[in-house]
C-alpha cells in the first residue's frame, strides 16, 4: 500500500480528556478514507490535526514522506470542507470559489479559467453570480467543495459535510462526491458518524471509539467480519446474544449455548475453545421465517411483539425466551402477521458470528 499520508502514534489531549490515543494509520494516494464513530470518539480531532488546526501532543504526521506535524495550515497542500459551509455571505458563488486563488495572487485570466472549470465540475455554472443566501443547502455544499478543490490540494478533508442536509439531499450529495472523486482523483478523508455515508462512499473505513481505531477495513469486511461487539452494532444493525461455547466442531464452526434459546451453531474468524464466553451477532436481514430448516440452520421459536412496515421490508421485533430480536422480513408478511403470533425464526450458522467476549 502506498503510504501517502501517515499518522504515526499520534496523541492529543484536551485537559484531562484524551481525544486521540496513539493512533497509527496509513492512507493511500487517491483513496476515499472515512473516519467513522460516535460523537467524541476523536475522529474530528484527528482530521483537524491533518489540517493543521490542532497540533498533536506526541507523534508525527507525514505527507509524501515529509513531516508536516508542525507545519501551519496555509503551508499544507490540504483543504477542508466544513459542515457549516463557511461561505462568505457578501460574495457571489464565483468570488467565493475564487477567494483562495486571489489570496495566492494568481493572475485574472488564471482565476477565471480555474473558477469556471470548477463551476462546471460542480454543476454550478448557472449560479455563478448568486449569493449564498440564494442557494439551497446542497448548492452551498457544492460551493464549499469547489472552493476547496480549486486550489488543487493533495488531500481534501471533509468534516461531516452532509450532516445539515435532509435524507434525499444527502443521498444526492453522496453521489456527487463519488462523481467528483472520480473526476479529480485526489485523496478524500471523510469524517462522519453516519455508517451509511461511510459505507457507500469509502474504499476503507477506520471505526473509532474513545480515541482509538477499533477496526480498519473495507465496507464489506467491516459489515461481514466485525471484530467486536462495538463494530457489529455500530456498522449496521445486529442482534447480540451472550453465550458459552459447548462444542468446537471445526476451526470455524462451534456450538454455543445461549440461555433461554438453547444450542446455536455459529462461525468465528478465530479459534474458539470449549467453555469460552462469546457474543453472537446476527444481522436482522439474515433472519427468515418458516417451519423447516437444514441441519446447519439455527431455529428458534418467538412471539411477534411489534411490526413496522418500511416498504422494502417489514421490521419485526420478536420475543424469543428472555431475548428481543429484530428481523427484516419480506414486506408481504405484513398482511399475515399480527402481534402475539407464534413464529419460527431461522438463521444459518454462517450468518451467526461468534465474537470472543475479550474483544467486546
Amino acid at each position: 500500500m502506498d503510504d501517502f499520508l501517515i499518522f504515526d502514534r499520534v496523541t492529543k489531549s484536551f485537559g484531562e480528556a484524551r481525544a486521540v490515543n496513539e493512533v497509527s494509520l496509513s492512507i493511500s494516494q487517491g483513496e476515499v478514507f472515512s473516519l467513522l464513530g460516535p460523537s467524541g470518539c476523536g475522529k474530528t480531532t484527528l482530521l483537524r490535526m491533518a489540517a493543521g488546526f490542532e497540533s498533536p501532543d506526541s507523534g508525527r504526521i507525514l505527507l509524501k514522506g515529509k513531516d508536516i506535524t508542525v507545519l501551519p495550515p496555509e503551508k499544507r497542500p490540504v483543504n477542508t470542507v466544513f459542515q457549516n459551509y463557511a461561505l462568505f455571505p457578501h460574495l457571489s458563488v464565483f468570488e467565493n470559489i475564487a477567494f483562495g486563488l486571489r489570496v495566492a495572487k494568481r493572475n485574472k485570466a488564471e482565476v477565471t479559467r480555474e473558477v469556471e472549470a470548477m463551476l462546471s465540475l460542480t454543476q454550478l455554472t448557472d449560479h455563478a453570480q448568486k449569493r449564498p443566501s440564494q442557494l439551497s443547502g446542497g448548492q452551498k455544499q457544492r460551493v464549499a467543495i469547489a472552493r476547496a478543490l480549486v486550489n488543487k490540494p493533495e488531500v481534501l478533508l471533509l468534516d461531516e459535510p452532509l450532516a445539515a442536509l435532509d435524507l434525499k439531499l444527502r443521498q444526492h450529495m453522496l453521489a456527487e462526491l463519488r462523481r467528483l472523486h472520480e473526476e479529480v482523483g485526489i485523496t478524500f478523508i471523510y469524517v462522519t458518524h453516519d455508517q451509511g455515508e461511510a459505507m457507500s462512499l469509502s474504499n476503507r473505513i477506520a471505526v473509532m471509539n474513545q480515541g482509538r481505531i477499533i477496526q480498519l477495513g473495507g465496507p464489506v469486511e467491516l459489515y461481514e467480519k466485525p471484530q467486536n461487539r462495538f463494530v457489529a452494532s455500530f456498522i449496521g444493525d445486529a442482534n447480540l446474544l451472550t453465550g458459552n461455547v459447548i462444542e468446537v466442531i471445526s476451526d470455524e464452526l462451534s456450538k454455543v449455548q445461549v440461555a433461554g434459546l438453547g444450542e446455536l451453531l455459529a462461525v468465528s474468524h478465530e479459534p474458539l475453545s470449549v467453555g469460552q464466553a462469546v457474543e453472537l451477532s446476527i444481522r436482522p436481514e439474515r433472519i427468515s421465517m418458516g417451519e423447516t430448516a437444514e441441519a446447519s440452520t439455527n431455529r428458534v421459536e418467538a412471539l411477534v411483539d411489534d411490526m413496522t412496515y418500511l416498504g422494502s421490508s417489514l421490521r419485526c421485533t420478536l420475543i424469543a425466551g428472555a431475548h428481543r430480536l429484530s428481523a427484516d422480513l419480506p414486506p408481504q408478511f405484513a398482511a399475515s402477521l399480527s402481534k402475539g403470533d407464534k413464529v419460527h425464526l431461522m438463521f444459518s450458522a454462517s450468518h451467526t458470528l461468534a465474537l470472543p467476549s475479550s474483544l467486546s
